[in-house]
């Protein structure tokens, strides 16, 4: 080997990929997340935006000058300190100049900057600027050695780390930024707001976020709009997440011909155009009726959206409908992360007001410091000259009889114990200051430096004066820039309600066995005579049938209970609509259910906000293995996106029923071997969310398990009905199982045989009621609970259904209401209806206008 290889050898370094690649992309995460994407807590800005006002301001650029053109502006930014694409650059200055984007401009823009309908700029070469009065005012002391200066990139000139603003310019102006691993968006605010906070804050530091929120109630977005709620802007101003509600202005005109929807605020953020061609694309394919035309009038006076509403169309529901369904109604996520001392942190509103207090404090302490120096050093040159005016004669005679000037400086300390800097200024002094004007003038120059120096040094000793003088500074600011609240706040009392357009009418909620759930309206299943095939139901792939049937309304709140013993909620609109042979949408897409759990039994509510209901009614559990559990319905009266935990669920046991109960009740549990149990729910004791519950039911031994349990309302009145596998049905009286202990193996409830197959449902029915029965193959009947006569207990029944398929079973039973009653209660509650609201129409000549809000009984009555 020669001595050129083994040189190359010994220049080759050998490393580890992995931990290379791990070192390389941690440093440059960093690098975008200190020095790029997000802002600094103290001054609101990206590097990007520091250097592009403090470029501005280095070539004159200024308010009381001419505009300069933007790619003037860019090269220097570029050229002087910030080594990036000129795109990036353009595009931050073209940000700080849109209205619609800032709630303060710093840069006053001539030229095309865009439009709020999504238009871009003009290029650089085309667009002028120049610095606005609020971007001047934020680097007002940058020359007193307020901030901290650094070197630029190629060392030769220096930049400010941090501008010394007096606009608490983070949360005025608010700032967006997309990180490595982690993002910023954080609202804008009203100037005046924000101000009175700090001082508020600066006044009493211990203030707590109630506190700061008398004064900053909410954000104040430059495209106005309306706030709907405080509690998203509680949770961000608190936590420094949260999600505001913002809901676009409109108006409904009344007109002759038809009436007409005006919007002249729209949701920040939200483009215009885009909006309105969504709002065609919708009415286009028949998802939004109603409507006949949307036209965009903005011009000099302002926004003006307006929608054409059809002479028989409710402009009051088509405005709601468009609330919920397009960027009318949007949310703004809260994400405050910022730089606090070079790394990035989730800011709370107070967060927020304390670390630009601290910064204005320590300019304003910084500020002091230079010009105390300054007016020091000035006092102290003063002083020589007035001691030379006082001694004219002398100085002159002393300077006329030195060789040189340095001679004269020398002579002049040792006669008037001077120093050099006075005595220098002595021997530069002018004839002119020697006049008697000249000389009062430096005497009460010097007077007003002692005066200065003094009110200086007491800044620095006495943190009230600061205080004082850091309050004067931001009042100023907020008498020069502030103005009114543009964003309105309306309280949570009024909060836009999704129900006031979705009409109560009664649907059936359907489960598949492999999780798809859609809604449907009863009236789409036809009453049959009793031993019928059944019509055809949903449509499902292979292996999978309907599983579960719910009679519902449409404001009723569903609570979603799975196998694995975990709690969710979804209100019944919320479900989409699918006709009786669609196969729904996978549960998964509504519920954040896991990929191994599946729902095994539901419970419909009218709503969770009645306090005196679910503190005075029960979750009752049914396990497989034969487990019961009671649990207050107030513990599951607070929604969670992810759900909770509503049972702790066994090794090898899932739920497979869940009743609501009124605290009186009685239950019936029954397994698949046709024997059931009636007790008292009282002899379960009340347990909490987490708990497993005790024994209900002893099974038998092999593959017995739990088919279902029912609430006894009425033991007069109501009947259970059993169904087996193979179709087979029998009603009998409740009073025909006689109330024994919890824990027992109970009685017989139906004769099995291999005729009938084993047990797979059991109900309490009326003959109000009709049953819906589904088997695997997916046919559906419905029939009518009267039909079946009631008989003994330990009879095998009679066929309630014939499978024409063979190895068919039944899979899943429902019970509702019966079709008579269902006609009759549905024309009283329309009646009901149309007297509460008088001036909406019964029946509209648009499909879906009619309203039912009197839920009907479909089921166990406390479950409503």
């Amino acid at each position: 080997m020669d001595e050129n290889q083994t040189m190359d050898q010994d220049r080759i370094m050998k490393i580890n990929i992995e931990e290379e690649m791990k070192s390389s992309y941690i440093d440059y995460s960093m690098s975008v997340i200190v020095a790029r994407a997000l802002p600094d807590v103290r001054d609101g800005f990206k590097p990007v935006h520091r250097r592009i006002l403090y470029g501005m301001l280095g070539i004159g650029n200024t308010n009381d000058k001419p505009y300069k053109k933007c790619a003037r502006v860019v090269g220097e930014v570029l050229g002087k300190y910030h080594p990036h694409g000129d795109s990036s650059v353009y595009g931050a200055l073209v940000r700080l100049a849109q209205d619609w984007n800032m709630r303060y401009t710093l840069v006053d823009g001539q030229g095309n900057f865009g439009s709020v309908d999504g238009d871009s700029a003009a290029a650089m070469r085309y667009t002028e600027c120049r610095l606005s009065k609020m971007g001047e005012h934020i680097m007002d002391d940058l020359e007193k050695d307020t901030v901290d200066m650094a070197n630029n990139f190629d060392d030769t000139l220096q930049e400010p780390t941090v501008m010394p603003t007096k606009i608490p310019n983070l949360l005025v102006n608010g700032g967006n930024g997309i990180a490595v691993g982690m993002a910023t968006n954080i609202p804008t605010h009203n100037l005046n707001e924000v101000i009175d906070g700090c001082c508020a804050y600066i006044d009493n530091p211990a203030i707590d976020t109630d506190g700061l929120m008398e004064y900053i109630k909410a954000p104040d977005f430059p495209t106005g709009a309306y706030i709907y709620g405080l509690q998203g802007v509680r949770d961000a101003y608190e936590t420094g997440r949260g999600r505001i509600v913002i809901r676009a202005k409109a108006e409904i005109e009344v007109g002759e011909n038809h009436d007409k929807i005006v919007i002249t605020e729209i949701p920040y953020g939200v483009n215009k155009q885009q909006l309105i061609e969504y709002i065609a694309d919708l009415v286009k394919e028949g998802k939004l009726e109603g409507i006949s035309n949307a036209n965009d009038e903005s011009g000099r006076q302002g926004m003006r959206i307006v929608i054409d509403v059809k002479r028989e169309a409710n402009a009051n529901v088509i405005l709601n409908k468009l609330f919920k369904m397009t960027a009318l109604q949007s949310s703004f996520s809260v994400n405050c992360i910022a730089l606090v001392k070079g790394r990035p942190r989730l800011l709370a509103l107070k967060d927020c007001v304390k670390y630009f207090v601290e910064h204005r404090h320590e300019v304003t302490i910084r500020r002091t410091q230079f010009e105390l120096k300054k007016a020091q050093e000035r006092a102290h040159i003063l002083k020589g000259l007035i001691i030379a005016c006082d001694n004219i004669d002398e100085v002159v005679h002393i300077i006329r009889a030195s060789k040189t000037p340095a001679d004269a400086q020398k002579n002049l300390e040792n006669r008037f114990e001077l120093d050099e800097l006075q005595s220098k200024a002595i021997v530069d002094m002018r004839l002119s200051q020697l006049t008697g004007l000249r000389m009062d003038q430096l005497h009460a120059e010097y007077e007003e430096l002692e005066r200065l120096i003094a009110h200086l040094q007491q800044i620095l000793e006495d943190p009230e004066l600061c205080k004082k003088v850091m309050k004067d500074e931001l009042n100023e600011v907020k008498e020069k820039y502030g103005d009114d609240r543009r964003t309105k706040i309306i309280p949570a009392e009024h909060e836009f309600n999704a129900e006031d357009f979705y009409p109560n009418d009664p649907v059936v909620i359907t489960v598949s066995h492999l999780g798809y759930i859609k809604r449907t309206p009863l009236s789409e299943f036809r009453e049959q005579a009793r031993g019928g095939v059944g019509s055809k139901g949903a449509r499902h792939r292979e292996q999978d049938f309907t599983e579960f049937i719910y009679p519902a309304t449409m404001h009723q709140t569903m609570l979603f209970f799975t196998k694995k013993g975990r709690c969710y909620w979804l209100k019944c609109y919320n479900i989409p609509e699918g006709a009786k042979d669609a196969k729904g949408r996978a549960i998964q897409n509504l519920l954040n259910i896991e990929s191994d759990d599946s729902v095994n039994a539901i419970l419909r509510l009218r709503g969770l906000d009645d306090e005196e209901f679910i503190n005075s009614h029960y979750v009752v559990f049914a396990t497989k293995n034969g487990t019961v559990k009671k649990t207050s319905l107030e513990a599951y009266s607070r929604p969670r996106t992810n759900g909770v935990i509503a049972i702790n669920i066994a090794n090898g046991d899932e739920v497979v029923d869940v009743r609501l109960t009124n605290g009186h009740n009685e239950l019936i549990m029954a397994n698949r071997n046709g024997r059931a149990v009636r007790f008292d729910e009282k002899t379960i004791r009340t347990m909490g969310r987490t708990a497993t519950g005790v024994r209900g039911i002893r099974l038998d031994k092999g593959d017995d398990q739990v088919v279902g349990m029912i609430v006894v309302n009425d033991s007069v009145q109501e009947t259970v009905m059993v169904v087996s596998e193979n179709g087979y049905g029998k009603r009998s009286g409740v009073e025909d199982y006689r109330k024994t202990n919890r824990g027992g193996k109970g009685v017989k409830t139906m004769n099995i045989t291999d005729k009938t197959g084993r047990l797979v449902a059991i109900k309490n029915v009326t003959d109000d009621n009709d049953l819906m029965i589904i088997n695997k193959s997916g046919i559906t009947i419905r029939l009518a609970v009267a039909d079946c006569r009631v008989m003994g207990r330990a009879t095998q029944g009679v066929r309630l259904i014939n499978l024409s398929k063979k190895n068919d079973v039944i899979a899943s039973v429902c019970k509702t209401m019966s079709s008579e009653l269902e006609a009759t209660v549905e024309e009283e509650s329309r009646s009901q209806w149309a007297q509460k609201n008088e001036n909406a129409p019964l029946n509209n000549s648009e499909e879906g206008d009619k309203t039912v809000t009197s839920p009907l009984d479909f089921d166990d009555k406390v479950d409503e």
